[in-house]
């Protein structure tokens, strides 16, 4: 299986209540000019995580100890704004595999799925019971099932079904890119062309 793919995830998770987070806070315009991957997670919300000297915000969550793991809970109407792919670099690039919410923009939404980053959209009662459970206890655990395509509070037992297109689920699940997938059939792309010659 590949080191991409996600099936399921257990973890802690990092709360970022804010609503309307949008991709220029998520990566500020000035770290695009890069044109690989790596890196850009050291700059995640750069703006909100540190001063002008480059020293950390104290009360900013991602400089908090307390929180960590590989979901990201965020409020509603996340990745909103420019259409930027970098966003969804970053917050995979910073060890983050799902980010949840209770709205994502369509255009981050897809820039997440392309880079095996799980965008799962949940009710807003979950969003907050999840928060609440998180501020209560740091060290609660979420698991996002992607085969079953479930989301549950380990803590309170409260379970949500979301929904994910099937090609991009078939993707994650195994860790395909576009191409790695077109491979994965292509016994079945040549059985075509022989039969339809």
């Amino acid at each position: 299986m590949s080191k991409k793919s996600i099936n399921k995830v257990t973890s802690t998770a990092v709360p970022l209540r804010e609503e309307n987070v949008d991709t220029d806070q998520i990566i500020p315009a000035r770290f695009l000019k890069a044109t690989s991957r790596e890196g850009f997670g050291e700059n995640l919300f750069r703006d909100w995580r540190y001063n002008s000297d480059g020293s950390p915000k104290k009360d900013f969550v991602l400089n908090n100890p307390t929180y960590t793991g590989r979901i990201l809970v965020a409020g509603k109407n996340f990745g909103c704004g420019s259409s930027r792919e970098h966003a969804a670099w970053a917050i995979k690039d910073a060890g983050f595999d799902v980010v949840v919410s209770s709205f994502f923009a369509d255009i981050f939404r897809n820039n997440a799925l392309n880079n095996f980053l799980l965008p799962v959209t949940v009710s807003e009662e979950f969003l907050q019971d999840l928060f609440a459970t998180i501020q209560k206890d740091p060290q609660a655990t979420i698991t996002v099932d992607l085969e079953a395509q479930t989301i549950t509070n380990d803590t309170t037992g409260r379970t949500e079904k979301f929904e994910i297109n099937n090609y991009k689920k078939t993707c994650l699940l195994n860790g395909y890119d576009d191409i790695d997938y077109l491979l994965s059939i292509r016994g079945e792309i040549e059985s075509f062309e022989k039969t339809h010659a």
